[in-house]
């Protein structure tokens, strides 16, 4: 006995040495500079920890915890637009919350601008509330004050540099902060190609394809002087690459900056005309409809290029681009959207590989006229190319539509995953002859390449289908809503259900209208309540220290505790106690407690959780699992993110022996 409490003792000691440390590594600085008269811009800098992240001001729905400047209720001045993300997040798919998010290495700097009543002296204070996470950990979200005394006689802020420990209140000096240069360029260079490949499909579409022999016909008048005629082709070429880029350039120059940005991929009116456009790109693909551009313009540019010269080989590309419109507009148009809301540079790259694409052949064929002889023939297979497109793009629209019920309602990952499932197999179908649309020719019988493509389609549409019983679908998750509470998950019924020989003797009372465990589980949400069934029924425990809005928890409980070994522990042989360290609801008075640890009242659930986590374990990161015996003693080393099965299992085993000691 003596040996199995001195055992108990040394691991509850060891395992605490390994996690004693609790975690701040956020700290805030804070400065106000004048724009002009009554106007100031409030300036918050974020120096953050290596390897920690800090999240974005504008998140999706569903998400982790934005960064987001709360203010006291103060007259004298009104917040002017939202809050400006200096420093451009970094934007990449989260497998816990499986959507894309933003996140900020390093140092983070925002603005929001003001303006203050004439000659007033105002005085701004709140909180901004943040969450940080590295690979492994995720932080509950915490707050820093802020103070900011603004005076329009006073140009700057004169107090010193200063760094800011939550619950300090002061003003300091800013510094200009730039984003990460690397990621822009990757985002940059990603749609550049994406723009490339666009403009190589425009080529393969009726309106365009049967243009280029008639073309090249332009550049072999004259073609006695083969140097004017190379020459002839290039200016062709750059004209073509000049007219869309320009396109790009008038974009570029309409955007406003990242509140317009992040207007354009928020609010429901920009997002509501773009889903309109992209349906009526995709009808007119199935030829409902063509989308042409006045015949005057196209009769005066072609009157240009009848002039001949290097002048007429400008009008020849404009004459090139205005008659292809009708096929390629609805590609130029879906990529001048999909860049609108990005960095400057973005439409102007855009349209600019796009063109280089588009042009390439065009030039090729002008300087070459024999090679001419190698092209295909045109036929039907170029309307089924844009009729594909068609199906593509309307696939695509969807996401324009995610803005228009944040709250999942109505547009959910169920609605979005049920209509590509049906345009899939209509594409597949298509491809078997089976669908007709207005331009088709009669296909007498099916050849290998629509045999392989309609194959490809329906086993398309199939791994859409499975995705509706709870298939992962990494490859689309990006594209798609996250998974609501309620949503049916077949694939997590893999292992045999246990059923909870427990609940009837003892079952969970406290916050279980608030929480909710994955694959069935029964937990218990209030420590004292779980102790008490685990001395009841002589059980080991298993806390689960977790968060509401960490990435890390839920990365864990979809790749391991999806896991039917897993679950079938946790079902059978432990009492869980999931304990939310970052839950806000607030808790009767006579419950409020004064911390030992920090001196602080704690009010909310998750407060006092993530207390009881720092007191007995000195650290407050997530996730965080502790196996008891049933007399509440820690038998073995707690354990943190562990995405090895075969690891997080054996330590579960190892626990469980200790306990049953």
């Amino acid at each position: 006995m003596r040996q199995k409490i001195f055992l108990s003792l040394l691991v509850q000691i060891f395992a605490i040495s390994i996690f004693a440390q609790v975690i701040d590594p956020v700290s805030w600085k804070f400065s106000s500079e004048a724009l002009g008269e009554n106007e100031f811009e409030l300036v918050f800098i974020a120096e953050i920890d290596h390897p920690w992240h800090l999240y974005s001001a504008y998140l999706p729905k569903g998400g982790p915890i934005a960064t987001k400047a709360y203010y006291n209720e103060t007259v004298g001045y009104a917040l002017v637009d939202g809050i400006v993300e200096v420093t451009r997040p970094k934007v990449k798919f989260d497998e816990g919350f499986q959507m894309d998010v933003g996140t900020i290495e390093g140092k983070a700097e925002l603005r929001q601008r003001v303006k203050i009543e004439a000659g007033a002296e105002v005085i701004i204070s709140g909180e901004i509330e943040y969450q940080v996470c590295d690979d492994a950990n995720c932080l509950p979200p915490a707050t820093a004050a802020f103070s900011f005394n603004l005076n329009p006689e006073k140009k700057t802020s004169d107090d010193p540099l200063v760094t800011l420990e939550q619950g300090d209140t002061t003003t300091v000096e800013a510094s200009v902060l730039e984003a990460p240069g690397n990621e822009k360029d990757k985002s940059l260079w990603r749609f550049f190609w994406i723009a490339f490949g666009a403009g190589l499909l425009a080529l393969l579409t009726p309106c365009v394809f049967p243009m280029i022999p008639m073309t090249v016909s332009f550049f072999m008048r004259g073609s006695e002087n083969r140097a004017r005629s190379i020459l002839r082709g290039l200016v062709f070429g750059i004209s073509i690459v000049a007219i869309y880029t320009f396109l790009g350039v008038i974009v570029s120059l309409t955007n406003l900056g990242p509140d317009a940005a992040n207007a354009l991929s928020t609010h429901w009116i920009p997002n509501l005309i773009f889903f309109i456009l992209f349906v009526a790109f995709a009808f007119s693909f199935f030829g409902m409809f063509e989308l042409v551009l006045p015949s005057k313009w196209v009769n005066k540019a072609d009157a240009g290029a009848d002039k001949g010269g290097l002048a007429g080989a400008f009008f020849m590309a404009l004459t090139t681009v205005l008659v292809s419109f009708s096929c390629t507009g609805p590609i130029v148009g879906a990529l001048l959207v999909e860049a609108a809301g990005g960095l400057a540079l973005k439409p102007i790259l855009g349209m600019f590989g796009f063109a280089l694409a588009f042009a390439i052949p065009f030039t090729i064929f002008a300087l070459f006229p024999s090679l001419l002889k190698g092209l295909p023939k045109s036929g039907g297979w170029l309307n089924s190319i844009k009729v594909v497109l068609g199906f593509v793009v309307l696939a695509f629209s969807m996401k324009f539509l995610l803005p228009l019920d944040p709250t999942q309602k109505i547009i959910s990952r169920e609605l979005v995953l049920a209509v590509w499932t049906i345009l899939f197999f209509l594409m597949g179908m298509y491809f078997l002859g089976k669908i007709k649309f207005a331009h088709d020719s009669d296909l007498p019988y099916i050849t290998v390449p629509r045999l392989l493509l309609s194959i490809a389609s329906f086993v398309f549409a199939i791994f859409l289908f499975m995705g509706l019983f709870g298939a992962p679908l990494k490859t689309v998750a990006p594209l798609l809503p996250p998974k609501s509470q309620d949503w049916i998950d077949l694939t997590a019924q893999r292992g045999v259900m246990i059923s909870d020989n427990h609940t009837s003797e003892c079952a969970p009372v406290k916050y279980t209208d608030i929480f909710h465990m994955p694959y069935g589980l029964t937990a218990y949400y209030d420590l004292e309540e779980g102790l008490a069934c685990a001395k009841k029924l002589d059980k080991p425990v298993f806390i689960d220290f977790k968060g509401h809005f960490c990435s890390n928890c839920k990365k864990m409980e979809a790749a391991v505790w999806s896991d039917p070994g897993v679950q079938a522990l946790l079902r059978d042989e432990f009492i869980i106690i999931a304990l939310y360290t970052d839950d806000r609801t607030k808790l009767a008075e006579e419950e409020w407690y004064t911390s030992q640890t920090d001196g602080k009242v704690k009010k909310t659930i998750g407060q006092q959780n993530i207390d009881y986590e720092i007191k007995h374990f000195q650290t407050n990161t997530i996730p965080l699992y502790v196996i008891m015996d049933s007399d509440g003693k820690v038998v073995t080393t707690p354990k943190g993110t562990d995405l090895d099965v075969a690891s997080y299992t054996g330590w579960m085993r190892e626990g469980l022996a200790l306990a049953s000691e």
